[in-house]
């Protein structure tokens, strides 16, 4: 055990000096491993940082949160019939809908896409009402201020809580907190400016202005027993998630009249099912550019194979000599072998280095979360690189290990 201890120390170090005394035609050999493992790790660091942000922002919102949103099937939408979720359908489910609580409805107004105006400066924004309760559900809290209560929906204030971008967009000058917008011809008192939390998507989060449920109802006047309501809530019991989708699928099918057979007009999304539906996303497109990405490491596999026959064909009175005073064929075998998967290590640690790099100018240059390199990552970076050395060197050093020595010592 100790001489093969010592055999595969000595091999390395052979290794290793043939790498310093040969450095660019090594840094040729390796270049094909360098460049595939670059390239994986650059993908994967990529999607892997993008991964982590979207988890960081499902982690406020909490898994036991659940959406309902309006569905038109395909076939009533060619028929010119949309689908939509009045208030009556929020009274119905917080009504016959058990285990839940925090039952939020939330109404978009149409009218402001015109403009939020602060003084003489006017910008498209979304504007939306709902419930204190909106607060808990999203993970939305105040940088400034405080947030709609329920004092406020009961009285149908005018008030509003704004995204930083509207902020900047609006120019608001000084603390926005008790200055005065207008929405839709309507006087509204900032009372908290939102905490910043970039963009997800390519969508802005920050540019928004939600104002209490009650006054966004007032507001749009007739419109509003017409306009489509998003229905959030939370499940008090994690575990219950399915009864609980299953008791509002009842319920909204008898309220809206829908026969047996025909699909749902609307369609419930909870938070971990949106997080798994991402994940499986991302893992499927991180395979996929890896393994084609990986292709790489296959040519530069084939890159090594040739460079190291011809090492072989260079150092065949080297191999004669080393037979002659009593190295065996395995001895021989284990010696290019091992510089086979030293070289492949070496480029294997360079492409790291310069995946990971390469990854953080991309994240940075796309404007992407940053880039991230897991575990996995550079464990299967090493280990697919010793493999490769392992499977292209096995060729050279079997022709090295069964040489002659006499032929060998003989060889010009």
């Amino acid at each position: 055990m100790a001489n093969i201890q010592f055999k595969i120390i000595e091999s390395t170090r052979s290794a290793a000096q043939s790498v310093r005394a040969h450095r660019f035609r090594s840094f040729l050999t390796t270049l094909g491993i360098i460049i595939g493992v670059a390239s994986v790790i650059s993908v994967v660091s990529v999607l892997q940082g993008f991964s982590l942000y979207i988890s960081s922002q499902f982690d406020g919102i909490g898994t036991n949160v659940i959406n309902v949103e309006r569905y038109t099937p395909p076939k009533n939408r060619l028929q010119g019939k949309w689908s939509r979720l009045t208030y009556l359908d929020y009274l119905k489910i917080k009504e016959y809908v058990p285990g839940v609580s925090h039952v939020t409805p939330s109404v978009q107004v149409w009218g402001s896409q015109g403009g939020v105006t602060y003084r003489d400066q006017s910008v498209p924004t979304q504007v939306f009402g709902s419930a204190s309760s909106y607060q808990s559900l999203n993970a939305v809290y105040c940088e400034d201020g405080r947030f709609i209560n329920q004092s406020d929906d009961d009285s149908r204030r005018r008030v509003a809580v704004i995204g930083s971008s509207v902020v900047s967009e609006l120019e608001i000058p000084g603390n926005p907190v008790g200055q005065h917008i207008q929405i839709l011809g309507e006087w509204f008192k900032i009372i908290c400016v939102a905490e910043t939390r970039g963009e997800l998507f390519g969508f802005d989060q920050d540019d928004f202005v939600l104002i209490p449920f009650t006054t966004a109802k007032s507001i749009l006047g007739d419109r509003s027993w017409r306009t489509n309501v998003t229905i959030s809530m939370s499940v008090d019991d994690v575990n219950q998630l399915t009864q609980v989708k299953r008791y509002i699928t009842s319920v909204l099918r008898r309220a809206h009249g829908i026969k047996d057979g025909d699909p749902n007009d609307f369609q419930i999304n909870s938070a971990d099912q949106m997080l798994e539906t991402f994940g499986s996303i991302i893992g499927g497109t991180t395979l996929v550019l890896g393994g084609i990405v990986g292709i790489s490491l296959l040519v530069g596999g084939i890159g090594i194979m040739n460079i190291m026959l011809v090492s072989v064909t260079e150092r065949t009175r080297e191999i004669g000599i080393q037979k002659a005073l009593g190295a065996t064929k395995f001895d021989i075998l284990l010696q290019f072998l091992i510089e086979a998967v030293f070289l492949c290590l070496l480029g294997g640690l360079a492409g790291l280095i310069l995946g990971f790099a390469g990854g953080s100018i991309i994240s940075s240059i796309a404007n992407l979360p940053p880039a991230s390199v897991p575990i996995w990552a550079i464990a299967l970076s090493f280990g697919f690189s010793a493999l490769i050395g392992l499977i292209f060197g096995i060729i050279p050093a079997a022709k090295a290990s069964n040489l002659d020595p006499i032929d060998a010592l003989r060889y010009e």
